[in-house]
């Protein structure tokens, strides 16, 4: 298939995501039934974002202007990995494939293996020749290169395994905040939104924050307290109660919301429910900390200005666009080095 062509069924795609029909959204209602974290909304949030952001055509041609893909023929065979932490969370690395015109070899997370393949059937129901791009597996074998997301434990076991492939190996990484102490009412709850969408289970959600030394929290917990429906699902409300229990034991020093705990300390990754924080006297130190914590972090949100680190506006850490790369690994460029 030529680009163009690829280009206008992602696009047909779309328009068939945003009509949410009956047989979309049965194959939701299965996907929340195999795991209680794919809530309908979460779903919807999810693949409104795909179909918006990710299978506009405009988008996808600004995207692709400065790779001069017109010409290029991919034919590798690509081991894809995927992540199941948020619905459809691996859908990049697919479409990513894609459009390189290299064949996807997909591995799905047992968390996630509902919504993909049906997004994948429909591709075929609009142009039968795009078929031939996924493959289905259970095992990966016979693979040029490799895309593979997991955390930190499996990285290790990804890196020793493929090393001698090309690949991108994605580890845990976090979204963080920086606050100046002068947000409005509505950036905090935009950063609220940056916190608790998807359960701030995915990497891009931000679990540390970074404040000025002497910063009242007050406005900040009675304005996140706004997002208390979290505490009704079930599962959140397990995590929320168990990390309340063990804050209590450890004697550790937090502030609570009813459905966020907010503790003191230097690392960035927090449990579900729970949000670290750090203070700071100097912007500078703390670029230069940031800095140092590069390979932890995968976005940055913020109204400050740190010059060379790109940041993201409140409300925006999980609206990422197509080239906004996980980890900052150019998956495109990636995929077109493998001929």
């Amino acid at each position: 298939m030529l680009l163009k062509e690829k280009l206008v069924a992602l696009h047909q795609l779309s328009e068939w995501i945003l009509l949410f029909d009956d047989h979309l959204q049965e194959r939701m209602q299965r996907a929340k039934s195999e795991n209680p974290w794919f809530t309908i909304e979460n779903q919807k949030k999810s693949l409104t974002a795909i179909a918006e952001c990710y299978l506009n055509e405009s988008l996808l041609n600004e995207w692709l202007d400065d790779y001069k893909l017109d010409n290029y023929k991919g034919g590798m065979q690509v081991g894809l990995i995927l992540a199941g932490n948020i619905p459809l969370v691996g859908f990049h690395d697919i479409l990513s494939c894609f459009v390189t015109d290299h064949i996807a070899l997909i591995k799905y997370s047992d968390k996630d293996k509902i919504l993909i393949p049906l997004l994948l059937e429909k591709l075929k129901t609009i142009d039968s020749r795009t078929e031939k791009y996924f493959i289905r597996t259970d095992r990966l074998k016979d693979f040029d290169a490799i895309i593979a997301t997991g955390s930190n434990n499996s990285s290790r076991y990804f890196e020793s395994y493929f090393s001698q492939y090309p690949h991108i190996i994605r580890k845990n990484r976090n979204g963080v905040a920086v606050l100046s102490g002068n947000e409005t009412s509505q950036q905090l709850v935009d950063l609220g939104a940056d916190i608790f969408d998807y359960f701030g289970l995915g990497c891009r959600n931000v679990s540390k924050i970074y404040v000025p030394d002497g910063y009242d929290f007050n406005v900040f917990m009675e304005t996140t307290h706004e997002f208390k429906e979290m505490v009704k699902h079930h599962k959140y409300k397990n995590n929320f109660d168990y990390s309340m229990a063990l804050s209590l034991l450890n004697r550790e020093q937090f502030l609570n919301n009813g459905c966020l705990i907010l503790i003191k300390k230097d690392s960035l990754q927090s449990r579900i429910s729970t949000v670290h924080y750090s203070e700071y006297s100097d912007l500078g130190k703390l670029q230069n900390d940031l800095t140092s914590k590069k390979d932890e972090i995968q976005c940055i949100v913020g109204n400050v200005d740190f010059q060379g680190i790109p940041i993201f506006q409140f409300g925006k850490a999980q609206q990422p666009s197509l080239s906004d790369y996980a980890d900052g690994v150019d998956t495109i460029q990636f995929l077109m080095q493998l001929n």
